[in-house]
């Protein structure tokens, strides 16, 4: 099945080969967004609940990009620097997901620049 690259415009260039979204189908790839500005800048350095809520945001963006919205948002992928940084990281993603919640699992793992605290990847099915 062929899908269509979704990149909002409003999003710097991606630091990396890749598209922020992927659409096949009814179904949305989101990649793993991380907190970074133009030319891979670090944001909110040492924050994770506002590195999380910058994180989200983009994929919210990207949903929407493809015609959805962060309901349809079925599966996350979450990646912590510091599990201590678990309890902040949940209180701005129940924000998000104030309703049903969508699966999702969490690991500890050291992100692709040390001053990243939190990465989440998400799969959403569109109506």
């Amino acid at each position: 099945m062929p899908f269509e690259p979704i990149n909002p415009p409003q999003f710097p260039p991606p630091i990396a080969p890749y598209s922020a979204g992927a659409k096949a189908g009814n179904t949305v790839y989101v990649s793993g967004v991380l907190a970074l500005g133009e030319g891979g800048t670090v944001l909110h350095i040492g924050d994770a609940a506002a590195q999380t809520r910058h994180i989200l945001e983009v994929i919210k963006v990207t949903v929407e990009a493809a015609g959805g919205t962060m309901a349809d948002i079925a599966m996350n992928h979450i990646f912590l620097k510091d599990l201590d940084d678990y309890a902040a990281f949940n209180a701005v993603y129940a924000e998000y997901f104030p309703g049903d919640k969508p699966a999702r699992y969490c690991i500890r793992a050291d992100l692709v620049k040390p001053d990243l605290l939190v990465e989440i990847a998400s799969v959403a099915h569109l109506a």
